[in-house]
């Protein structure tokens, strides 16, 4: 039954659904794992970077974490050629606000632009949904740090923090039980906390290996209030080492003190 309805975005389903879309949310089920993580005093995204050959030269600029704006950035899962289209679209709705305006764009208002795009894409024929997913960390004065997933089908939701991309439900779990949360009686983490945690996510979600500078790219937005300005930073690989090693150190020892009490 499912085969009629599969090849047309914009037909569906008699269980009502959209086949095309689902495949796309399949796809970025594949991809490398990419993590958000709303911390006190910025923004913590971590993604999983994989090499598909030894031979192929060291890339200039990073394909998994990308500047929208001054104050926005993002990182990606699913098909790179789909990202790159969705953020042309969204930097020029960015420079097109601040012209205009005179100021940045709000970040819930960009993700909106995002995804309406993406949405519009499920709405015609001969269009195939962008079989890719965002994780949009900013800033904006009314609502400071913000943190927002969207996913092919147009939809956006905001986070405090979440997991997209290969075993998402896995990296979702360990978030759950490790995450502090004021609103439920605990403290919102760090940005050192928070880059740790990101860590033992990677551990968890990466498949039969663990997190190293070579596999992890660790990317941290904070603000300048001197400047008046966001400062988006790629952890260099000496950074993000440091930041294993101290995961690891943390792990031996709880391992350590279960051995003792056991």
């Amino acid at each position: 039954m499912a085969r009629r309805y599969d090849s047309s975005t914009t037909t569906f389903s008699p269980e009502g659904r959209l086949h095309q879309v689902e495949y796309a949310i399949e796809a970025i089920n594949n991809a490398g794992t990419c993590i958000g993580i709303l911390a006190s005093d910025g923004i913590v995204l971590a993604t999983e970077k994989r090499s598909t050959s030894s031979l192929l030269a060291v890339p200039k600029t990073s394909d998994k974490t990308y500047p929208l704006s001054s104050h926005i950035t993002c990182c990606v899962a699913g098909l790179t050629a789909d990202a790159n289209m969705l953020i042309d679209q969204a930097r020029l709705r960015a420079g097109q606000y601040e012209y205009q305006y005179q100021h940045s764009i709000p970040v819930e208002q960009l993700v909106e632009h995002v995804c309406n795009y993406k949405h519009s894409y499920t709405q015609y024929g001969g269009l195939r949904p962008f079989g890719v997913s965002f994780l949009l960390a900013g800033w904006d004065p009314i609502h400071k740090y913000q943190l927002y997933q969207t996913d092919p089908s147009g939809n956006y939701s905001g986070w405090k923090a979440t997991v997209i991309g290969s075993n998402n439900q896995a990296g979702k779990s360990l978030l759950k039980t490790e995450y502090g949360d004021e609103s439920e009686g605990g403290t919102m983490p760090t940005i050192n906390e928070a880059l740790k945690l990101a860590i033992k996510v990677l551990n968890k979600t990466m498949d039969g290996t663990l997190a190293s500078s070579e596999k992890v790219e660790l990317l941290v937005l904070t603000r300048d209030e001197e400047l008046d300005e966001c400062v988006h930073k790629i952890l260099s690989e000496v950074e993000s080492q440091a930041i294993v090693q101290e995961v690891e150190k943390e792990a031996a020892a709880e391992a350590a003190a279960t051995v003792v009490v056991s």
